[in-house]
């Protein structure tokens, strides 16, 4: 059997997380992706990333559309590796949160909690309310990691993508998955004269 990892994308600022997810997955070619896109995402795919969302969807091996709580990711018997939501709205983690599983996205999330499954979500919001922590909390103690794209300098990034791709490289490791989007961190450097 192949690995599977769901791959949702959601309304929030910064799709091109999610657009460089899938890029690098198929690059890689270790996992097949099973992609939900939100409506609001394929919106700001549009608006932020300036591209076409079928464009996008064609980065992935299966297309669930996200109304399609029939779809196979709806169920804990299809077996995944896990899933990762990238952007991962503050509406989105608050349905993680409380269950609410009114759409696939949602509903793919609460089955990879409940199966025991890795689920990480790359949280896109700033500043924080005192809600959106307490949501953080709650996904984290249901066995979630929360992964904001929080830059590492010491990669010394030359551009917007170099840092993109050190939020998806952490992504990945979270699964697993070995990439070389990012030079790991091996202790200080010794510049010679």
């Amino acid at each position: 059997m192949t690995d599977r990892l769901v791959v949702g994308v959601s309304g929030s600022s910064a799709p091109q997380y999610g657009i460089a997810l899938l890029e690098a997955l198929r690059k890689l070619g270790a996992v097949e992706t099973h992609l939900i896109v939100s409506a609001g995402a394929r919106r700001t795919i549009e608006l932020e990333a300036r591209r076409d969302p079928d464009e996008v969807c064609a980065l992935a091996d299966v297309v669930h559309d996200a109304r399609d709580l029939a779809a196979a990711v709806a169920s804990g018997s299809f077996p995944t590796l896990g899933m990762a939501v990238v952007p991962c709205s503050m509406k989105t983690l608050a349905a993680i949160a409380h269950g609410y599983t009114d759409d696939l996205l949602s509903r793919a999330a609460d089955v990879t909690l409940k199966e025991r499954r890795r689920l990480v979500l790359v949280t896109r919001e700033t500043p924080l309310g005192l809600i959106h922590l307490r949501n953080m909390t709650a996904v984290t103690e249901a066995g979630a990691t929360v992964l904001p794209p929080v830059p590492g300098f010491y990669t010394r990034p030359r551009t917007i993508d170099d840092l993109i791709a050190h939020t998806v490289g952490k992504v990945l490791d979270q699964f697993g998955i070995a990439h070389d989007l990012f030079r790991r961190w091996t202790g200080p450097e010794t510049e010679h004269a």
